[in-house]
């Protein structure tokens, strides 16, 4: 026969295990956003504002070891990285700057998923010739907030695939100066009223959609209108900024026949030939020195952001 007390011994044993095991785990969870110190560097913003076309005049800051995404320094915002993966750009949207006011939360409150989806349907509504409205954000799902006061995003009759692939997201934030009147501390998140007067329909005809199936098929695949080149389509990444040469290049266009013309030998002196050719040799100097008057901007604005940071 068994020892009854042993076998009573081992259960409160094993209890006092499971107990000390979630509490361990409550704990960690509860200080998951807050006790985190950022891993951002100077070098990373760099990458930053190049990979995702910060305007040159944006102020950055990169945070100290005593400082947490909750509590930014007066004056600036919480920005994580994966916000600018989820389609984040600066100067932010009209349509988030609303959200986000009658939410009543900060920039960096939204996650991964909330993130993309909003950017992801102010991108799809631009492309439409609409405008997302709070209303119409309401209709299409809902806003959540956890514990901690981030912010996620839940549909009963959409299905938004989103997905993140980074692990490390919560160490990657910085700062920005707050430039649009953003919350800059954490707030506690007011719920967007559904609108009773939206429906399907209504959806279907300012997105100019024949059918629901259509919108299902769109917002499904929502992800790729974070895309940069859709970003630019809509008129939300400035990386138009650094195209001026490109777009300059393109609208040059030379005729055919001048092009069949250069090949031929030059009659006279005087002669339309000779001037097509002299012509097309002007624009392509032109081109060239606008190229290189842009390339020459960029970099003294950069050198001038990083001694300004105390980079160099």
């Amino acid at each position: 026969m068994g020892d009854p007390t042993s076998t009573q011994n081992l259960s409160t044993k094993g209890d006092r295990f499971v107990a000390r095991r979630e509490g361990i785990k409550k704990t960690y969870k509860a200080t998951k956003t807050d006790d985190v110190v950022s891993t951002v560097t100077g070098d990373a913003l760099l990458a930053f504002r190049k990979k995702y076309y910060f305007p040159n005049d944006m102020v950055v800051k990169v945070p100290a070891r005593s400082d947490r995404a909750c509590s930014p320094p007066l004056g600036f915002v919480t920005v994580y990285e994966f916000s600018l993966r989820a389609g984040l750009r600066f100067p932010p949207s009209p349509e988030l700057s609303d959200i986000l006011m009658i939410c009543g939360v900060s920039l960096a409150q939204l996650s991964y998923r909330a993130m993309s989806i909003i950017m992801g349907l102010i991108v799809l509504f631009r492309d439409r010739g609409a405008v997302l409205s709070p209303d119409c954000l309401a209709r299409m799902g809902r806003l959540i907030g956890d514990t901690q006061g981030r912010i996620s995003f839940r549909s009963k009759w959409l299905d938004i695939r989103t997905r993140d692939p980074s692990k490390s997201w919560i160490s990657d934030f910085f700062y920005v100066k707050n430039e649009w009147n953003f919350l800059e501390k954490w707030g506690k998140l007011r719920e967007l009223p559904i609108p009773l007067h939206l429906g399907a329909e209504e959806l279907l005809k300012i997105l100019k959609f024949s059918d629901i199936d259509t919108l299902h098929y769109e917002v499904r695949y929502l992800s790729r209108y974070i895309d940069e080149e859709y970003l630019f389509k809509v008129g939300l990444s400035t990386q138009a900024g650094r195209s001026h040469a490109q777009m300059l290049k393109k609208s040059v266009k030379v005729s055919e026949a001048a092009i069949q013309s250069s090949k031929i030998p030059p009659k006279r002196p005087g002669s339309e030939d000779n001037k097509s050719a002299a012509f097309k040799i002007i624009v392509e100097d032109h081109i060239q020195e606008a190229r290189n008057h842009i390339y020459d901007v960029e970099v003294k604005a950069l050198e001038a952001d990083c001694m300004e940071e105390g980079f160099i």
